[in-house]
């Protein structure tokens, strides 16, 4: 342990109050909480998805799925918006993602998409071609040849247990 780790530490468990060093989440279950939050935002009724780009450890851009922006949100009522089992609404966290970096000139390239589930195989071409090396992930999409073409790709995909809810 170095000087600098008992010092971290030590902070830590004053911050806390009780003397005991609470456990710092790993940068991935870090990112995995972010993009959580990120969800949170989501103005799609039928699930909640978020997306974190991340390089070096910062925080490059975040998406969530629903509308595009301006547009009202999407309404499922009766089958409402749906097309194919889809919501036909929806921009997808990732592509949102992606498009919030290029609206404010930010290069992804080799950055890791932390995200709540997997790509799908759109997602996965759109984030192929925009240089992201690898992908962290919490809940399985089932999209066989997403995983396929990201696997032929070369990136490094990843799945991380869902973090726990924060209070």
């Amino acid at each position: 342990m170095t000087d600098e780790t008992v010092t971290d530490t030590s902070k830590a468990a004053a911050a806390n109050g009780s003397g005991a060093v609470a456990r710092r989440p790993s940068w991935d279950e870090y990112f995995c909480q972010v993009t959580r939050a990120v969800a949170s935002r989501s103005t799609c009724s039928r699930k909640a998805v978020g997306a974190v780009l991340v390089k070096n450890r910062l925080i490059l851009a975040t998406g969530y799925n629903g509308a595009p922006a301006g547009l009202r949100h999407c309404d499922h009522t009766g089958g409402g918006d749906l097309l194919n089992g889809h919501c036909a609404r929806s921009a997808h966290a990732e592509q949102n993602a992606v498009v919030q970096a290029a609206r404010h000139g930010i290069s992804i390239e080799g950055a890791t998409l932390y995200c709540t589930n997997n790509p799908c195989v759109n997602c996965a071409k759109l984030l192929i071609n925009a240089g992201v090396r690898r992908i962290v992930y919490m809940e399985v999409y089932p999209d066989q040849p997403a995983f396929d073409m990201l696997a032929e790709a070369g990136i490094a995909l990843e799945q991380m247990p869902a973090p726990p809810p924060t209070t």
